[in-house]
């Protein structure tokens, strides 16, 4: 098990600047940073990226995003379908550049876009031709497919464990991998660590997200992120616990999340906090 930190709760684009906050993680204890990769453009800025963290010696994972409708896998037009699988082509490029393990995140529809109804058939068939053409994209470079359901607040095609699952069935390829949150699921499932099991059992869990039900400190609410952790030590998952917190820092991103308020105290006490509490809770503290 590694543990990592997702900097979106600094920023949606790591640069130089950044370096500071990169070093007092590594100093924590976290064995890498999940980067956002959502300007797809300058593969040279990954690269760069990457040697520095490197130098610091942190792994990574990627979060990525699809942006809007016009690059949408759902859309029922070919050419939004057509964008959207340039947008993922060129950000499996930037995770490559990046030396990304894990292309983690919902990238599979545009946050707080719905169409009033439940996800259709064409919706989801549309989209599972769209991600036919990533997985061996990401197959190739070596990194680890991780699509997360969001809570029906954020998106309409993939809610549960139990509709990512038959989701990954319909894609097709037993390497399509799934990432299971501890805040969506709170929101979703009826029973979070059976969902979490059932995830696992199928195969399909490849990633997971430690959150806590206000987007806060982990360990300071009510989802279930210690049972969580738990489950997955005795079930022997070998992958990345990934705090996940938003605050106001990123305004586009705190609207599209719906973080109206400020949850935490400061930045530090969410992952010194949240990186005691996987230690000590992995170890059977």
């Amino acid at each position: 098990m590694k543990v990592g930190m997702n900097l979106l709760l600094w920023t949606g684009h790591v640069t130089e600047e950044h370096r500071h906050i990169l070093q007092a993680l590594k100093d924590t204890g976290f064995d890498g940073v999940e980067v956002p990769v959502f300007q797809v453009a300058d593969e040279g800025h990954y690269r760069l990226l990457g040697k520095m963290l490197d130098d610091i010696g942190l792994e990574r994972t990627v979060a990525a995003i699809i942006p809007d409708q016009a690059h949408s896998p759902i859309s029922p037009h070919a050419a939004d379908r057509a964008r959207a699988f340039d947008h993922l082509r060129r950000t499996v490029d930037c995770a490559v550049a990046l030396g990304g393990q894990v292309l983690a995140g919902p990238w599979f529809q545009p946050l707080g876009v719905f169409t009033g109804d439940r996800p259709s058939e064409a919706e989801l068939e549309r989209c599972a031709h769209v991600h036919r053409q990533i997985q061996p994209l990401l197959d190739a470079a070596g990194i680890a497919s991780a699509l997360e359901p969001l809570n029906r607040f954020e998106a309409h095609l993939l809610n549960t464990c139990e509709q990512a699952i038959a989701y990954a069935d319909r894609v097709g390829s037993e390497r399509f991998g799934i990432l299971y949150d501890t805040f969506h699921a709170h929101i979703e499932e009826k029973d979070p660590i059976a969902a979490l099991r059932a995830l696992y059992r199928a195969g399909r869990l490849a990633h997971v997200h430690i959150s806590e039900n206000d987007r806060g400190t982990p360990g300071s609410g009510h989802a279930k992120i210690r049972e969580t952790i738990e489950e997955l030590r005795i079930l022997g998952f070998d992958g990345w616990l990934t705090i996940e917190a938003f605050g106001r820092g990123v305004p586009e991103l705190a609207a599209a999340t719906r973080v109206w308020r400020d949850c935490f105290p400061d930045p530090q006490q969410v992952y010194s906090e949240g990186y005691r509490l996987i230690r000590k809770t992995w170890g059977g503290g």
